[in-house]
């Protein structure tokens, strides 16, 4: 019999941190170590009273985060205190039932609240406020039958992402044995060991929703205060592990990147300014656009574009080609308008900034709008090896530091995520993200007709410096003896003859 009983659930993280020692005589830690992680109690009770919308997921290292044990602790506390329903989820049926088993382990602490057990078995645990915890084997049939409003994935990367998806449609709301109303909630966890797995899929999914991975280590387990890992165990296991598999199961690295389209460090540096405060933004659903410098009579510039097929996004980008590093000034990405406004938004572009090239996806859909564009605009057939081409010299570009970009996060994530089978393959399992191509268009255009600079120690873009024409048709006669110095433009030497200047203006 247990010595004592809570009269009430929990309704701070204090209360929350309290009773879960009493009931189960756990100690998860919350004294915070690395400073980009959380600790295991943070994301223990943002779960509980269902914080952060109505999912989480949580990015723990193998076996010395205890992450599957805090995540059987958080399923039997809500289901104690809230009567939720909860389903279990594992890589395997047999990561299920140790979920499952911690649960079980828990309920036999002494002052487990015992009494509340109506059934305890291998298949379901069952509760006198009605709440039911059961394990599910990773199969479409069974993750498509119940609907509790808590569902518990665990080692998601040992998961069929198509497994995962069919189970994300179970959880609903549900009104306990006192009427309240419980929200769903999911929690996903998981160590990270395939760079192309479920992991990486829902990792994606996260950042290109804004929403947060919550992180942590063995360190936050084995913090002096009320850690629960020893030193000596962690020791140990190093001693056990591979260098490699230390630093991405253990330490949250990144997976090696054996099939990535683009150096993951190149990448970085790509998208390395902030895209926080463009001149001028707009995002809607299924449209956004920035513009972060205006067009400049001295600048050179490319428009590029990508067509949107059937549920792609048209992507048009602008980059200044005569600045080392090369930047990127304008930006769209758009999809479910009509072709006559995307067409506009290219157009539009185009008369801004003048280029000294717009080039465009001249394939299908592009050889159909080909018409309706500015004459100014070349297609570009992506196929064959020139395809391959262009897009080797972009990714080899990219990998040089020839861009550095704002970090807009769709342009990001596409080359951060892009596969080589992306860029080279047609498969169904693969496709050429738009924001690639066309900035890929625009390197090729850039190459071509841009008259991109090198990069070079020391260079500076000029400012404000005018060009030789410029001076000609600013004031022609006055500013002859100007055109007799070198200009900052070129370094040439420029000699005009009043009869030629005469001519040349008539």
């Amino acid at each position: 019999m247990a010595r004592f009983r809570l009269p009430r659930a929990p309704q701070t993280d204090e209360e929350l941190y309290w009773a879960v020692q009493a009931l189960w005589g756990v100690v998860i830690p919350r004294t915070p170590v690395c400073p980009d992680h959380v600790t295991p109690f943070q994301v223990f009770a943002d779960a509980f009273f269902n914080r952060d919308g109505s999912i989480a997921f949580w990015h723990g290292s193998r076996g010395l985060s205890g992450k599957s044990f805090t995540l059987a602790t958080l399923g039997l506390t809500k289901a104690v205190f809230r009567g939720a329903n909860c389903n279990i989820l594992g890589g395997s049926m047999a990561q299920s039932t140790n979920v499952h088993e911690a649960m079980r382990s828990a309920l036999d602490f002494e002052d487990a609240p015992r009494e509340m057990i109506v059934h305890e078995g291998l298949q379901e645990i069952r509760l006198t406020n009605k709440a039911k915890i059961r394990p599910l084997t990773a199969s479409q049939k069974t993750v498509r039958g119940p609907h509790p409003p808590f569902l518990l994935l665990d080692e998601i990367d040992e998961m069929e992402l198509a497994i995962l998806d069919a189970a994300l449609g179970q959880p609903l709301p549900q009104k306990n044995n006192h009427g309240e109303t419980i929200p769903p909630y999911t929690v996903m966890c998981s160590t990270w060991q395939n760079p192309e797995g479920t992991f990486t899929a829902i990792k994606r999914r996260f950042e290109e929703r804004g929403l947060p991975t919550k992180a942590w280590c063995y360190r936050e387990s084995a913090n002096p205060v009320d850690g629960w890992l020893t030193q000596e165990t962690i020791d140990a296991k190093k001693l056990e592990i591979p260098a490699e598999m230390w630093r991405v199961e253990y330490e949250l690295g990144e997976p090696s990147i054996g099939n990535r389209a683009f150096d993951s460090d190149a990448v970085e540096n790509t998208f390395s300014l902030p895209a926080a405060a463009p001149i001028f933004s707009e995002v809607l659903k299924d449209y956004e656009t920035y513009t972060f410098a205006k067009p400049v009579a001295r600048g050179s510039y490319v428009v590029s574009a990508d067509w949107a097929k059937d549920h792609d996004y048209t992507v048009i980008a602008v980059t200044r080609v005569d600045v080392a590093p090369i930047e990127l000034v304008h930006w769209v990405r758009v999809n479910r308008r009509p072709y006559p406004f995307m067409i506009g938004l290219y157009n539009k572009a185009i008369g801004e900034y003048n280029p000294v090239a717009a080039i465009h996806d001249g394939t299908g859909v592009g050889n159909a709008v080909n018409d309706y564009l500015d004459v100014r605009a070349r297609g570009f057939i992506m196929s064959g090896a020139q395809r391959s081409n262009m897009l080797t010299e972009y990714v080899n570009a990219v990998e040089r530091g020839r861009f550095r970009f704002p970090k807009i996060q769709t342009a990001y994530l596409a080359h951060k995520y892009a596969q080589v089978g992306d860029l080279y393959q047609t498969g169904q399992q693969f496709h050429l993200p738009d924001e690639v191509c066309a900035l890929a268009l625009g390197w090729r255009a850039a190459r071509q007709f841009g008259g991109i600079v090198d990069i070079t120690p020391g260079f500076t873009p000029r400012e404000e410096e005018p060009t030789k024409d410029e001076i000609l048709f600013a004031n022609p006669r006055k500013e002859l003896d100007a055109l007799d110095t070198p200009t900052p433009h070129d370094g040439a030497v420029y000699a005009v003859d009043e009869p030629d200047l005469v001519s040349f203006l008539a």
